[in-house]
């Protein structure tokens, strides 16, 4: 984005979350403007600025659907009032709700690497404002618009928006008009409720605030802050892309869970790409704890056995289990569980008896009953000790069924 020269705005509105009646703000002269943030889908969102403020309190409406106006009585909690935020306005460049959760968590991921936040939705260290509006297919003219305020999930971001979208698509298509207002999530109930109608710029009255002074950082300021910048998702994502010849987005679970470092190490020292994500994005994802102290040779290691062959799908995950718990060498843990290669011309033969022995579903298998795959795999597997690999023993199966 462009850092550019800022001044600091009063904000006037008679509201109870702020008891000066006023929030330093900045209005037409925001520090951040025409930025953009990749997605790990190499999509791109347009960030119209990003400008500082302060925050406003709490308030809790009880009584009358939440709503000030008819509420019985209001609560307001001031422990936020007047903490500096930073506010950051998209442009209207989303279009699903997967999309803006992704769009969240993207700068969720770099407001935490870069230490501006630690981006604890759940505890208000991050909130989100949704801006919703249907239009008609091939329309190009934005339909009226409603923000949903204080959306403090990823989960609940989604929700909102769906619901939101679709409650405004039946009220266009009964004949019925969105009003532009405000309108806040009820988690419980899964809907949005009215709050208060959307006041324009000018009720606002904004003047200079008298008591700050302007924001004028020089290029050699922004260059140090640059520079001092940490390897961001986007670039990990496309490094660790390019090293396994994958594209970004299948690297994403991997950089979101810190562990783009230990797959990179694994592909560099021979190891299957591919399947050093999945491990990755699996069984590590389960126990990240001890997945972030795993040892990269031990990884490296295990990934090679298992792509060569030595190692079956389900005898690899049980080794990575047990040196997430223990630590150790691969091969070692291996040969102490007794685990080596079977010999296809073996394998074949255990396929043979079992399906011998079943012969009543084998004959369904082989009409396209394809739920007793599972079934002879399960067969196979326990017959072999659990010794054969599963692809394998599926592509037998498969070949026997005529398929």
């Amino acid at each position: 984005c462009d850092v550019r020269r800022s001044i600091f705005h009063r904000k006037n509105y008679f509201y109870p979350d702020m008891p000066k009646d006023y929030q330093v703000s900045q209005y037409d002269e925001p520090i951040n403007v025409q930025g953009w943030l990749e997605l790990p889908d190499s999509s791109r969102v347009g960030i119209t600025r990003a400008h500082m403020e302060e925050d406003t309190g709490k308030t809790t409406h009880v009584g009358g659907g939440g709503r000030i106006h008819d509420a019985n009585y209001s609560l307001v909690d001031y422990n936020r009032a007047g903490v500096p935020l930073v506010e950051i306005v998209s442009e209207p460049d989303i279009r699903s709700s997967e999309q803006a959760k992704a769009y969240v968590g993207e700068l969720r991921a770099i407001l935490v690497a870069t230490g501006a936040s630690d981006g604890k939705m759940e505890e208000g260290s991050m909130r989100v404002d949704a801006n919703v509006s249907v239009r008609p297919l091939g329309r190009g003219e934005f339909g009226t618009r409603c923000e949903i305020k204080n959306l403090n999930s990823l989960r609940s971001l989604g929700r909102a928006i769906e619901y939101e979208a679709r409650r405004q698509i039946d009220l266009l298509e009964s004949g019925g008009t969105v009003d532009q207002e405000t309108r806040h999530w009820n988690e419980a109930d899964g809907r949005t409720i009215s709050g208060r109608s959307k006041e324009e710029a000018y009720d606002y009255r904004y003047f200079p605030e008298p008591d700050l002074v302007p924001l004028d950082p020089d290029d050699a300021w922004k260059e140090g802050v640059r520079e001092s910048l940490p390897v961001l998702t986007a670039e990990r994502r496309a490094r660790l892309a390019t090293l396994a010849s994958v594209e970004p987005a299948d690297t994403a679970l991997v950089v979101e869970l810190e562990l783009d470092a230990l797959v990179e190490a694994a592909v560099q020292g021979g190891a299957d790409a591919r399947r050093a994500l999945n491990r990755a994005g699996n069984e590590l994802a389960a126990n990240l704890t001890a997945a972030r102290a795993l040892d990269a040779a031990a990884f490296t290691a295990l990934i090679k056995l298992e792509d060569s062959g030595q190692l079956t799908a389900t005898q690899a995950k049980e080794v990575l289990g047990e040196l997430l718990e223990k630590g150790g060498d691969p091969a070692a843990i291996a040969a102490e569980k007794g685990y080596e290669a079977m010999d296809s011309g073996d394998l074949e033969k255990v396929v043979d008896e079992v399906l011998a022995a079943h012969a009543d579903e084998f004959e369904r298998f082989k009409e396209g009953d394809q739920k007793l795959m599972g079934f002879f795999v399960k067969q196979v597997m326990d017959a072999t000790g659990k010794k054969a690999d599963g692809k394998a023993v599926s592509a037998l199966l498969r070949a026997r069924a005529g398929g």
